[in-house]
């Protein structure tokens, strides 16, 4: 375990190293906190590890970044039993997301969910609708931190990344880049939309570009058939550092979110990649693609990317999408007013609201006292 002083100690129940991790050091790098290295493959042993840490350094405050049940369960233990204040952070509404794989897990998700909130000093939303959704739980206090970019497009990125992957200057190119697990039940991996949906399409010059691994990139290679290589390209996994460069390849992302529970609550990492590629996006009917719109997202019907309606929708789009409408998204994209994802912005809002629940825990123990 690493350490930057006591006030404030941190963790990601996605383990060390993983994006979330980062993402969390990184909105509190004005604070520096102390860094427990949760390690997600030992669950049980990372959990006993942080109680310890926790105790020896009494923290005036831990902030947990996602909602494992390993890593909560522990923070709501300290709480209870020693007074230690949590803060955490998540980009999913728990119960929701947890019954897509069975409704018994979803019911105790949100029971979950629900006493986290309810024990929690604070809650920071990766979306304005989770911090709505936390408040309604029972968290006291809460605000929006929903992400940043972790690198930038290097000079001729575009004509590089098209090279390299054979694609000619003139084609179309509309992607994703994402984990690509295949979910049985659904029938769906990211990605497996605008493959369905290219096979609808009559058009020689359209490329789509899945950059991920996992179980799903061989089901999307079956789907593919004999587009895998010409019009559906599976690159696989790249570093986190050439995303941008890969995204700047693209003329347009897909946000391919469901119109439910789980994905109207998201943003997902993708977005902020989106705008800082100034990239136009496709993506269904979700708050966020109402909210962030100024004129560079393309709004497509269905309740879900893997529905007959949404593939179907994104098949005609497709076959028209001209470079033409790409460069008028584009255009209004790069013209949008503010950026939700600057990292300094919120950082600072980070730190405010960190000592905002210090300063309200400290009135409560002079009013107990």
């Amino acid at each position: 375990m690493s350490t930057g002083g006591t006030r404030f100690m941190c963790f990601a129940t996605k383990g060390h190293g993983d994006i979330e991790e980062e993402r969390i050091l990184s909105l509190l790098e004005p604070v520096q906190p102390a860094l427990y290295e949760f390690d997600r493959s030992h669950k049980l042993r990372s959990a006993i590890g942080l109680v310890r840490a926790v105790l020896a350094q009494r923290p005036q405050l831990v902030v947990m970044e996602g909602t494992g049940t390993a890593g909560g369960l522990s923070l709501i233990a300290l709480d209870v039993l020693f007074g230690i204040p949590f803060v955490f952070s998540s980009g999913d509404a728990v119960g929701p997301y947890l019954r897509l794989h069975s409704r018994l897990l979803g019911l105790l998700g949100g029971l979950y969910e629900r006493l986290l909130c309810r024990r929690c000093a604070g809650f920071v939303g990766w979306t304005p609708y989770l911090v709505g959704r936390a408040l309604t739980l029972g968290a006291p206090r809460a605000m929006t931190a929903p992400g940043f970019t972790r690198g930038r497009i290097s000079d001729g990125a575009r004509e590089r990344i098209r090279a390299r992957l054979g694609i000619s200057a003139d084609a179309i190119v509309v992607g994703l880049a994402g984990s690509l697990h295949w979910n049985d039940r659904l029938d769906y991996t990211y990605g497996a939309e605008l493959v369905r949906a290219l096979a609808l399409v009559a058009r020689e010059d359209l490329v789509v570009c899945v950059i991920g691994e996992g179980s799903g990139r061989a089901r999307l290679e079956e789907l593919a058939g004999d587009d895998l290589g010409s019009r559906v390209l599976l690159p696989g996994r790249v570093p986190p550092s050439e995303v941008p460069d890969y995204l700047a390849a693209f003329d347009a992302g897909s946000l391919s979110q469901s119109v439910d529970k789980v994905g109207s609550f998201r943003y997902t990492t993708k977005l902020s990649e989106y705008f800082a590629a100034s990239l136009p996006i496709i993506t269904g009917e979700t708050p966020v693609a109402f909210d962030l719109d100024e004129g560079c997202m393309w709004r497509l019907p269905g309740h879900a990317p893997w529905s007959a309606v949404y593939v179907n929708a994104l098949a005609e789009l497709l076959q028209s999408l001209s470079a033409q409408e790409i460069a008028h998204r584009r255009q209004a994209m790069l013209q949008r007013r503010g950026d939700p994802f600057d990292l300094a912005v919120q950082q600072r809002r980070m730190s405010a609201f960190l000592d905002s629940v210090l300063a309200d825990r400290r009135t409560v123990d002079v009013a107990e006292d």
